[in-house]
């Protein structure tokens, strides 16, 4: 099912009170805008105009504080009823003093077999993001797309990609190369990003920045005037993850942009419409409206009024119903594509085993027919790299570390071992992969034969038989992460009173073993080997704590 409604979830820093003001202020203006009546606006239900009503409730206690705003306008019999809802929510224990700010823009039928109409930007979103400093992750949503310029914007934009946090896409178009930067953004890109405001975290990759972009994804890149959309869980290690991060190409846009920008905004939207909502948001009881009560007495009019109130309130209701009966229904849809899916994927699996099962005996056939011939040298030669028997676990991964002497392990093995339960995918693998590329990495540094840090050590030659991807090294933490006490203390990990007197070092160094859930498992680790000859690591675990975790 394609999206129809519109919904932006975002955080700020800003208490709880001073984003209210804000989003009442920036509400009222865009109901002036409408021309609709504010003299009035109270808790409960207030007529704006002869076809609009605006819901206001509001909530604190033990369990935070929330304020939400609804809107309803119904312009005839036959249009439908197009819902505003405007939420602003404290933020829970765990994030960390951050407010959530959500907006809903839905079209219900009046009709229930009738499709909704597609929603659009609403102004309300575009103004409450000039207004606030909203974030998602550790990037910054505006409207207006930020420019990548130099190194240090690509290492920050790295970050941001890598960000097992963020729940927005992240756009990003290119500048092709003769063009001027600020000419294209303005004439191309900005009429290309109108649908995504809310939607997506928005940049614009210049040509200087675009050599060290796409050499650090060099699964991922994006070039030549052409935009790519990369999704949460980006893992720019492995190559078929690429194929979920889709592109579009400078002939597309320039063929007609705005139906470029229809087609872009498309997947944004599907996103934000299927993404969980943060836990703060998610405990925003439903909203139930009730007729505000009138100091009249209880004459016939006033118990039609009543009546004529109630009745109105039982029909949102029902469409409400039929609203969320179809969105189940779509559900199902597509838990059944979901799973004929995984059906074909099951099948094609098995080919797989069987071309693998038939390849292993044409391998024992020619090397029956190599036998025979004498030719034993050919038959039993294996090839230089050296075959690598991976652990079976997390906890046999620590019983295995003495057969990498230059590794020193110093965190705690109960955290590492817990990574058993949790782990998924390839994680056993790239962490042993990233231990025997440490391991030669320090052995080449003890010996004086390495020059530069890990990082480099992986982008050069020089790590050999023992690669490890450069894209899922990180030799730095964010400048957030460094400045608060609270999460860089979480990274002074122990060494030997030898290496350093205080028994700890920060070890912002890392690497990114896994992605795409809540674990995204880290190693973090401190080169030592022009002195104590050892790379030390110390910790093996579950993603630490950095601005949203």
């Amino acid at each position: 099912m394609e999206p129809r409604g519109y919904r932006m979830v975002v955080s700020t820093e800003s208490d709880y009170v001073d984003t209210c003001a804000v989003a009442e202020r920036e509400l009222i203006a865009w109901l002036d805008s409408k021309r609709y009546d504010t003299s009035g606006l109270a808790e409960g239900r207030t007529e704006v105009a002869a076809h609009a009503t605006l819901d206001r409730d509001s909530e604190s206690g033990m369990n935070g504080a929330y304020s939400r705003w609804r809107m309803r306008e119904t312009f005839s019999a036959t249009s439908g009823t197009w819902q505003s809802t405007l939420v602003v929510r404290s933020g829970l224990p765990e994030d960390e003093g951050r407010t959530w700010v959500q907006v809903d823009i839905e079209h219900r039928p009046a009709n229930a077999a009738e499709f909704p109409t597609p929603a659009n930007t609403p102004g309300i979103a575009r103004s409450l993001l000039d207004a606030l400093e909203a974030r998602d992750g550790q990037a910054d949503v505006t409207t207006a797309p930020s420019f990548v310029e130099d190194a240090d914007d690509v290492d920050d934009l790295l970050e941001e990609l890598c960000d097992v946090n963020r729940r927005m896409p992240v756009v990003i178009a290119t500048v092709p190369y003769g063009k001027n930067p600020d000419d294209w953004s303005r004439t191309v890109v900005e009429p290309l990003f109108r649908n995504l405001h809310g939607l997506a975290v928005l940049y614009v990759l210049i040509p200087a920045a675009q050599i060290k972009f796409n050499t650090a994804l060099e699964y991922h890149p994006v070039f030549g005037g052409g935009v790519r959309t990369y999704v949460p869980g980006l893992d720019p290690a492995w190559k078929p993850d690429a194929q979920r991060h889709p592109v579009m190409s400078r002939r597309t846009i320039e063929a007609d942009v705005r139906r470029a920008a229809k087609t872009l905004a498309a997947l944004p939207q599907r996103l934000a419409s299927r993404h969980v909502l943060p836990a703060a948001l998610l405990n925003v009881p439903q909203q139930r409206t009730r007729p505000r009560p009138s100091s009249d007495g209880a004459n016939i009019t006033q118990l039609r009024d009543d009546n004529a109130a109630l009745t109105s309130l039982l029909n949102e209701a029902e469409q409400a119903e039929a609203v969320r009966v179809n969105e189940i229904n779509d559900l199902y849809s597509e838990l059944a594509k979901a799973e004929r899916g995984s059906d074909e994927l099951r099948g094609e699996n098995e080919e797989l085993y069987d071309k693998v099962q038939e390849s292993q005996r044409l391998i024992r056939f020619l090397r029956e027919r190599l036998e025979a011939t004498g030719d034993f040298t050919t038959a039993y030669s294996v090839a230089d790299n050296p075959t690598i028997t991976y652990p079976e676990t997390f906890a046999n991964l620590l019983d295995r570390l003495d057969e990498l002497p230059y590794i020193s392990f110093t965190g705690n093995p109960k955290t590492t071992q817990k990574l058993d339960s949790q782990s998924v995918d390839n994680w056993l693998n790239v962490a042993w992969d990233g231990l025997l590329a440490l391991n030669h990495f320090a052995e080449a540094s003890a010996k004086g034969k390495a020059s530069g840090d890990f990082l480099s050590w992986c982008k050069s030659e020089a790590s050999g038989s023992f690669p490890f991807p450069a894209a899922k090294v990180a030799m730095r933490e964010s400048d957030t992460v460094t400045k608060k006490a609270k999460l860089s203390s979480e990274r002074m990990l122990p060494v030997p009173k030898t290496v350093d007197a205080d028994g700890v070092v920060y070890m912002q160094a890392h690497l990114k073993i896994g992605g795409g859930n809540t674990i995204a498992p880290r190693l973090h680790f401190y080169e030592d080997g022009p002195q104590s000859g050892k790379v030390y690591v110390g910790y093996l675990g579950p993603h630490l704590r950095n601005t949203l975790t």
